[in-house]
């Protein structure tokens, strides 16, 4: 029984584009792997900017610095 997480920041990802990751994640391991579609679960997570970080810093922060140094 397979098990897929795909973990996304939470910026809008709508409910067609998630249907597509499931699907699609769902063949490539049916394919890849030779499972049974209906024994492979899919779950997407979402997380707030302010908990994912990258190199030191939330992503809030570091896209709050883009959008100020966009504008100078």
């Amino acid at each position: 029984m397979p098990y897929i997480k795909i973990e996304v920041t939470r910026e809008g990802v709508t409910r067609e584009q998630k249907q597509i990751l499931i699907k699609g994640v769902t063949d490539l391991v049916s394919n890849t792997l030779n499972k049974d579609p209906h024994l492979t679960h899919v779950v997407i997570k979402e997380i707030d900017l302010d908990n994912w970080g990258y190199a030191g810093d939330q992503v809030s922060v570091l896209r709050e610095k883009s959008v100020t140094a966009d504008k100078k």
